[in-house]
């Protein structure tokens, strides 16, 4: 019999009932998919065809051992030793504190008379601080935020004094990150106490850029002689010298005991700090009508400082100025302003890649009694590095000087190029001074008779760097497209294949630089002078072919000092040249022959020599090794030593030798595209550049 449909209303009351029993057989299939993955996992894992998922295997419940120890803390359970803070019993668990710093391990187990007690004083801290630092033992936690700055202050001293390294750095980092007008000084004096260098630098730097609003504070009056003297004794603390003896005056009274009675070690300490005031900066006036009456300073030493300031150059004067680290502060937006020079706008804008031809540098007309182009800072500033841009849009170079003044009138050479070529961006590097003005006089142009500046920057560096008589003395290589330096002659695909890095991808047609044997060199000049005594270049090497070659230096591209010859030294690959530390700017390689052809080939130089970045080693002998990274050459291109194949004689005519190391297969020139030839470059006596392009045979 066939079951009649059931009503609506019947069907709704069984529908809970009916989804129930789907969902209970769908979790049984998912259930049992998941099983048969999980073997499958895990016959894979055994046959190590699979990594287990990520986290499984990694237990972490450093959270619930922090709890756990926490809890033992404050438990009266298993405890050993107990430390006596400002009357305050604390018991604690010896091998707990013992494995936690090496200042308990000492004291409890390390043989001293305290090993053998059951209770142990501790004495000139703070119970409130002791009972964080406990809670920091104990779990490696313990919250900054909650708590008072001189709470803070207190803990910072326990992490000290207990060698807890880890938490003395994090108390330092929260520290300076709250660092404000009020609590800068007592920060400042706790960082000096306890040599936390960092801390100190950050409460310094600080200092620097509110010193006036810290000099009228409150706080100022609380600091210790020690740290006003490490504050006031730095140039880049800079406000004038009349604020700064107005509130160390105030310091004084505030912490003197009394006036009539003055103990020698109070003397002692007034003197150390009265030294760090800088008197010859003082005005006559404020002498005689502030500083005197003071009472805190002799009338010899009034004396000495006008003595001194009379005498002295005004460069010589101990000025302060602002510090402010890898920022220019020759920026017409920080109040820079160009005082002396034609087309004055361009010079301070940031602007370093339009200019051509009619605009966008600042110039001068090169001539004796010229004041050359005259920058005003926005004020006095601590400087050590000065960026130029000259005008390079040809191949001229120029020579020129850097002064540097305060008073416009007394200006000392930082800089002196006078007697160097110098083209495109100019590094140059002299020891910090403070400096209100900036003097550049061009002396030389190879072309004319003006001086074209595009860009001045000015900044104070903390890289250090090596100089030798005013030049540079390099470590990394300084013959490289993104230091300025250009390759002035030479045949090649393109201009400074030579310097650009790559050498690994170079072969039978590109990645060298070239030259006829017997007419012209390979020449290289530098952006500026650099003093260096080592180059490295590497020769063309897909063949065992064999060169000689030898080495030139220069300044000026006129006079030429031979540094390495090994024109009778069968040569190939890396080679290595040390020499005589000198200035160079030019560098002129000049090959004498190659046992394939008449054309020498480079692939690329650096100078100074960057052995250890590129697994080199020589070896004794001319030929040094091939380094790690150097190019295999392929199958392809591999010869035959015994029988290489020789090409065609080269023409007299220069402009139409055929610049490949070898000819594989003949070339049907119609058919070569005029931007795929090989290019020519020279440089004339006067700085100026051509190129052609250079057909091939």
């Amino acid at each position: 019999m066939a079951l009649a449909p059931l009503g609506t209303s019947h069907a709704l009351a069984h529908l809970p009932t009916i989804l129930r029993i789907k969902q209970m057989k769908h979790n049984e299939l998912l259930l049992s998919a998941l099983k048969n993955k999980n073997l499958a996992m895990s016959s894979q894992q055994q046959l190590g065809l699979v990594s287990p998922p990520l986290g499984l295997g990694e237990v972490d419940h450093v959270r619930s051992l922090s709890d756990n120890f926490n809890a033992l803390l404050l438990s009266d359970n298993y405890q050993d030793i107990t430390l006596v803070v400002e009357n305050q019993r604390i018991p604690a668990h010896k091998i707990i504190l013992a494995s936690r710093s090496e200042y308990f391990r000492a004291l409890l187990f390390g043989g001293l008379l305290e090993s053998q007690k059951s209770e142990i004083e501790l004495k000139g801290i703070s119970a409130a601080a002791f009972h964080a630092l406990l809670k920091y033992v104990y779990t490696g936690y313990v919250s900054l935020c909650n708590m008072k700055e001189e709470l803070v202050k207190d803990l910072l001293g326990l992490a000290h004094q207990y060698a807890f390294p880890e938490l003395e750095q994090s108390v330092s980092e929260y520290l300076k990150s709250i660092l404000s007008q009020t609590n800068m000084c007592l920060v400042y004096d706790v960082a000096n106490l306890y040599q936390l260098r960092a801390l100190m630098e950050a409460c310094r730097q600080y200092a620097d850029r509110h010193a006036t609003d810290i000099l009228q504070s409150d706080a100022f009056l609380q600091l210790s002689p020690g740290t006003l003297c490490d504050l006031l004794q730095r140039d880049s603390f800079c406000v004038t010298e009349i604020e700064i003896f107005r509130a160390v005056s105030r310091w004084w009274h505030h912490n003197s005991y009394d006036d009539s009675v003055i103990k020698a070690d109070a003397t002692s300490e007034l003197n150390a700090v009265l030294n760090s005031v800088r008197l010859p900066l003082i005005t006559l006036s404020e002498l005689l009508n502030e500083v005197r009456p003071s009472h805190l300073v002799s009338s010899d030493v009034i004396l000495d400082a006008l003595k001194f300031r009379t005498e002295s150059r005004d460069s010589d004067l101990p000025y302060r100025g602002q510090l402010m680290p890898e920022v220019n502060v020759a920026h017409s937006r920080l109040g820079a302003q160009v005082l002396q020079g034609e087309m004055r706008t361009a010079l301070l804008d940031g602007e370093t890649t339009n200019y051509d031809m009619e605009r966008g540098f600042t110039r001068h007309p090169i001539e004796d009694g010229n004041v050359g182009i005259v920058v005003r800072l926005g004020q006095p500033s601590i400087i050590n590095h000065i960026k130029v841009l000259l005008w390079d849009r040809d191949m001229r170079s120029y020579s020129y000087y850097i002064e540097v003044s305060m008073d416009q009138r007394d200006w000392l050479r930082v800089v002196d190029y006078s007697n160097y070529h110098c083209r495109s961006w100019q590094r140059v590097y002299f020891p910090q001074r403070v400096v209100r003005f900036i003097r550049i006089v061009g002396t030389h142009n190879t072309v004319n008779k003006v001086f074209h500046v595009v860009s001045l920057e000015a900044y104070y560096s903390p890289t250090i760097v090596r100089l030798e008589k005013e030049l540079i003395v390099p470590k990394h290589n300084v013959a490289t497209i993104q230091l300025s330096a250009c390759v002035v002659e030479g045949v090649s695909r393109s201009r400074n294949a030579l310097l650009n890095g790559d050498t690994k991808n170079y072969d039978w047609d590109s990645g060298y630089t070239c030259h006829q044997l017997g007419s012209g060199a390979i020449v290289v000049q530098l952006a500026q002078p650099y003093i260096v005594s080592s180059m490295r270049l590497l020769l063309w090497d897909c063949d065992d072919r064999r060169y000689s070659f030898y080495v030139e230096v220069s300044t000026n591209n006129r006079d030429w000092i031979t540094v390495c010859d090994r024109s009778r030294q069968p040569c190939q690959s890396w080679q290595s040249i040390n020499f005589i530390p000198q200035p160079v700017v030019y560098v002129r390689i000049v090959g004498t022959q190659n046992t394939a052809n008449d054309v020498f080939h480079c692939v690329h130089f650096e100078c100074p020599a960057q052995e250890d970045g590129n697994g080199f080693e020589e070896l004794v002998g001319s030929t040094p090794r091939l380094p790690i990274d150097a190019p295999t050459p392929s199958p392809s291109l591999l010869v035959d030593a015994t029988a290489p194949p020789v090409p065609p004689p080269l023409p007299d005519n220069f402009n139409h030798f055929n610049p490949r190391p070898l000819d594989r297969e003949p070339r049907n020139i119609e058919e070569e595209e005029g931007t795929n030839l090989p290019i020519r470059f020279t440089s004339s006596v006067d700085g100026s550049h051509t190129s052609q392009r250079s057909p091939r045979q």
